[in-house]
């Protein structure tokens, strides 16, 4: 009988010499990052229009609860607040902002405010030493794409105020005549106390606040302004002859009543350059002003001080009913003014 055999059968080893891939080559590696590369170039874009989205409702949220602070401030006492609210005609006037403290959640420091002195009063200024309330920050009253979120320093190098992203509006052009006690027509005036039914053009179409920037380049006490509206704004840019260009800046003083500090006009639409060739050799995007309110009895205030945003191509602006707007540069500068105005009786048409 046979006998059959089970051979047992092992595997072949490599050939000798024979490579072993364990990697990528040089080629692959260079294919890998260059696809890398591209998919962070598609995903940036993405990732930074979703911030500026976040930004923006963050923005308008702020204008929400700032709509929402002047209504509750009518609600208990039957008038909206003024846009400068002053002690007397040669003290710096609280501003609007200010007054509303108690409703944006500044209840405990609106208490603590002697609103029957200026701000610049050592009473007020020793409540938070050196420089009092004016230097302390107000969340609500910036934006989250304010690249000038810091204090204005004084001399020293202190902390002396806080910027606002928000402005009242306070007319086209005209501000305040203090001869005549008439102001600028819009939502919001100097030393006034204005009552809803002010607002016969009624308040969705009546602008309350728009943004603004911090900081901005300004010319003040600009003699011979008048109810004539600057015709560009290179004609606006003529009548600057001096004034803060930079570390000193307008809307740099969110308790200061003036529309420099804190408002804005309708003379020119969102955002538009009022470019003034400095001496220094620097063009300036500046705002322009007259005699300030409450510093004469006689001299009526004008500005032309611009709505300007951070968010390209567009300002947030709160309305009087408390709706929040979009408003794109190219809004027609009629509309814009009209807008403005209280009473003004335009028909307002066209998309805002």
């Amino acid at each position: 009988m046979k006998s059959h055999s089970i051979s047992t059968h092992r595997f072949a080893k490599p050939l000798q010499g024979a490579a072993i891939r364990s990697g990528f080559t040089l080629v692959e590696l260079l294919v890998v990052i260059a696809i890398i590369g591209t998919l962070v170039g598609l995903l940036l874009p993405a990732v930074q229009a979703a911030r500026e989205a976040a930004r923006r409702s963050s923005c308008q949220n702020n204008l929400r609860q700032l709509g929402l602070a002047i209504h509750a401030f009518e609600n208990a006492n039957s008038y909206f607040p003024p846009s400068s609210w002053a002690v007397s005609t040669s003290s710096d006037p609280w501003s609007g902002q200010a007054r509303i403290l108690p409703y944006i959640e500044g209840d405990s420091l609106f208490k603590r405010i002697d609103f029957n002195k200026p701000y610049s009063d050592p009473i007020n200024k020793n409540l938070f030493p050196p420089n009092g309330v004016a230097a302390l920050k107000v969340d609500v009253l910036l934006c989250a794409s304010e690249v000038n979120s810091r204090a204005r320093l004084d001399s020293l190098g202190v902390p002396s105020h806080f910027p606002t992203s928000y402005g009242l509006c306070t007319g086209i052009y005209k501000v305040y005549d203090p001869a005549t006690k008439t102001d600028g027509g819009a939502a919001f005036a100097p030393f006034s106390k204005l009552c809803a039914r002010a607002f016969t053009d009624g308040l969705s179409k009546t602008l309350a606040l728009s943004e603004i920037k911090a900081f901005n380049p300004r010319s003040q006490e600009i003699a011979g302004l008048n109810d004539s509206l600057p015709a560009s704004t290179a004609a606006a840019a003529a009548l600057v002859t001096s004034g803060s260009f930079s570390a000193n800046g307008g809307h740099t003083e969110w308790v200061c009543g003036r529309t420099l500090q804190t408002g804005f006009t309708t003379t020119f639409p969102p955002n538009s350059a009022v470019f003034y060739a400095h001496s220094d050799g620097v063009s300036y995007d500046v705002d322009i002003c007259g005699s300030r309110e409450g510093l004469s009895t006689s001299t009526a205030t004008y500005a032309a001080v611009t709505s300007r945003s951070y968010h390209a191509g567009v300002v947030s602006s709160a309305l009087m009913d408390g709706s929040v707007r979009t408003i794109a540069n190219s809004i027609d500068g009629s509309l814009w003014k009209a807008l403005s105005t209280r009473a003004g009786g335009e028909t307002v048409t066209g998309d805002y």
